[in-house]
């Protein structure tokens, strides 16, 4: 099948503009079935930013949800099954993971449970690297959202449940996911985790479980094909250029000196054969 090649700074959001604007990441995608093909449905009621919570757009930011929910602001709605998943292969799938994924790179990190809320000056704020509030979300709620979202599959937003969670509300059902041990070696990740997998990281090697991030896998393209994550992170990680990649949700290198690596704890699968 012809390989549809996503450079990592095309199809994003109005959002991810500027920032892309500003940085121009040096990894890619290479999808192999058409990239519209696995997200046509986000182009319409299913994509629409302005239904992502439980709460009517309207009351967003209302006195009602501040005084609810605060920084975090309203929660996130449960999405229902996607038709267009229906039939399709596990590989389908795990594109689809990625490409719903990429549709925030370039949001900033915030601590909030949707994407697209965006508080006014005054409101309520959790402190982060991005210097401000606005669009973002955090690790844990961007990869719950990411699956809600692609597949009607809603895990915890919470880090350390999310973690341990291997029974997931599902659309009118539980779904089950496979928890798969730390691989032995670096070189075992690549062939141990697939695309679409959730990898948990700690926030030291003997410490707690403190982030989450997608991995890309196979279909990943960078320099000496080095093994891509997707998450949304403070501005800590270098590129293959060596340029600090920016805050928030990005494609970033998994490299075997990093703290990806050397503080893995283990990952789900959601997406089965």
């Amino acid at each position: 099948m012809r390989a549809w090649l996503m450079m990592a700074a095309v199809g994003l959001s109005a959002v991810s503009v500027a920032a892309e604007e500003k940085y121009l990441s040096p990894y890619a995608v290479e999808y192999k079935h058409p990239r519209q093909e696995l997200i046509r449905d986000l182009e319409g009621e299913r994509g629409n930013p302005q239904t992502e919570s439980v709460v009517p757009h309207a009351e967003w930011y209302s006195r009602k949800v501040r005084e609810k929910w605060g920084s975090w602001g309203p929660a996130a709605r449960h999405y229902p099954f996607p038709e267009i998943v229906s039939g399709k292969s596990a590989d389908w799938k795990r594109e689809r993971v990625i490409a719903t994924a990429l549709q925030f790179q370039g949001y900033e990190y915030q601590h909030h449970h949707i994407p697209n809320w965006h508080p006014p000056e005054g409101w309520p704020w959790m402190k982060v690297g991005a210097g401000h509030n606005g669009k973002g979300l955090d690790c844990s709620n961007f990869s719950a959202f990411v699956y809600n979202l692609g597949f009607g599959i809603k895990p915890s937003g919470d880090i350390k449940e999310q973690a341990a969670e291997l029974s997931i509300p599902g659309p009118g059902r539980e779904i089950r996911a496979t928890r798969i041990d730390k691989p032995r070696s670096y070189a075992e990740f690549a062939k141990t985790l697939k695309t679409g997998d959730l990898l948990y990281i700690k926030g030291r090697p003997d410490g707690e479980v403190t982030h989450v991030v997608i991995w890309v896998g196979a279909i990943g393209k960078s320099k000496g094909d080095v093994p891509l994550l997707l998450d949304s992170h403070g501005a800590t990680v270098q590129d293959s250029n060596g340029i600090q990649i920016p805050n928030g949700i990005h494609l970033r290198p998994f490299l075997p000196d990093s703290w990806y690596f050397r503080s893995a704890s283990h990952a789900h699968r959601i997406i089965h054969d």
